[in-house]
């Protein structure tokens, strides 16, 4: 073993101009494959940690317009969601639905304190329409709030903002709403949400205690295929048709947003982004493994005298298959690492910079892609070694001992 290491350390050293140009066009190959699987690790890391990737196991509902006629009902008429449809969903569904939830959506109001006002829209919730959604002061609606119709209010931090000097001294603070007094309970920082909560049955009461629902949240048992949840969704859609006399079928009806199934897609998504990534990166890696390749069957060309000579004093063909494509393995491995660690540098440079935006979240090196890259190396270096192997035994002792 310490004699082969001596003849492949002498081999590559003999040309090092040759052997540095090809090594690199390795290290480029393996540099650009880790930026690449970095790059999709980083934009599959923020798809994952996504509040819509943490609350996927949910279905939406909204009422829309009829768009088929239906037991004599015309089309174009108004579907509404009522209280009911609550209670009724749970029942007919019982396997997929844990709990459908009301929520009342208000127009435009004016919200006002001494300091300022805004005008925006509330909405009347149950706790479970805080998902994801952190606290930065305070707290958000809970039973105690919906059990006794509690005047109370979550604002976003930019209204808060705007309404009061400090937004961390808000809460306990009172504003003004549809001619009553709020007290503040929570202050709420979201990248994209800015709505303002009150408690369900506060809204109703406002609402003059109509049972009509702006939306229904259904959340769903733990699903695995996109058309468990689609099947799901349309069992839904035919119980809401069978008490709201609309066709089951009539999806304008009925609006919905199937979070699975929309969660499922965009993971399909990733796992095709993340192929994308190794083909593009294999390819430019080839680039290098043919370099390698070339050079392997240069120095068997060279060292033909050699090859004769040692076969000619008994050598086995499976030694000179080894030596050759060890000697590949190795400068292929060689140079691949030090694209690993360029790479690494790479993604944490990436890291820096990118590592907390929305499209890319840690997209740094992990041992799992160590080792994926790892065996792509010994594999590329022996497939690298191989052809050129293979032509080493075909020289004839006689014929290489007359090469000069």
């Amino acid at each position: 073993m310490i004699d082969l290491s001596k003849e492949i350390w002498q081999t590559l050293s003999t040309n090092k101009l040759r052997t540095l140009l090809t090594g690199m066009s390795v290290a480029w190959g393996i540099f650009m494959l880790i930026m690449l699987l970095g790059m999709a690790k980083g934009v599959l890391n923020s798809f994952s940690s996504s509040d819509f990737a943490k609350s996927a196991n949910v279905i939406q509902l909204w009422p829309g317009n009829a768009a088929k006629a239906y037991h004599g009902l015309k089309e174009g008429r108004r579907v509404d969601l009522k209280e009911h449809n609550l209670k009724e969903v749970e029942r007919d569904n019982q396997s997929g639905v844990i709990e459908a939830a009301p929520e009342l959506s208000s127009a435009s109001t004016k919200i006002s304190t001494s300091k300022d006002y805004v005008t925006k829209n509330y909405a009347g919730v149950y706790p479970e329409a805080q998902e994801q959604t952190k606290m930065t002061y305070g707290r958000f609606i809970n039973e105690n709030d919906l059990s006794k119709q509690r005047k109370v209010i979550v604002l976003d931090l930019k209204t808060a903002e705007v309404l009061f000097d400090k937004p961390e001294e808000a809460v306990g603070k009172i504003v003004n709403m549809s001619g009553l007094s709020f007290t503040v309970i929570g202050i709420y920082e979201h990248r994209w949400k800015n709505r303002i909560y009150i408690p369900y049955t506060t809204a109703k009461a406002l609402n003059a205690y109509s049972d009509k629902l702006s939306t229904i949240r259904v959340t769903t048992t733990e699903l695995s295929t996109e058309a468990e949840a689609k099947q799901l969704e349309n069992d839904i859609r035919a119980t809401l048709g069978k008490v709201n006399r609309h066709a089951p079928d009539d999806e304008s009806a009925v609006w919905s947003w199937n979070r699975f199934a929309n969660y499922l897609s965009g993971q399909q998504g990733m796992r095709i982004l993340n192929t994308v990534m190794w083909v593009i990166g294999m390819l430019t890696l080839i680039t290098g493994i043919v370099g390698v390749s070339n050079i392997m069957f240069v120095s068997v060309r060279e060292r033909t005298h050699e090859i004769g000579i040692r076969r000619a004093i008994g050598a086995k063909p499976r030694n000179i298959l080894t030596q050759v494509i060890v000697e590949s393995v190795a400068l292929t491995t060689i140079f691949g690492y030090i694209g690993i660690i360029m790479g690494t540098i790479g993604t944490t440079v990436l890291d820096k910079m990118f590592g907390n935006t929305d499209f890319i979240k840690n997209p740094t090196v992990d041992l799992s892609i160590a080792i994926e890259v790892t065996i792509v190396l010994i594999i590329a270096g022996a497939l690298a070694g191989l052809f050129p192997a293979l032509r080493a035994l075909k020289i004839k002792p006689v014929e290489a001992l007359r090469t000069e």
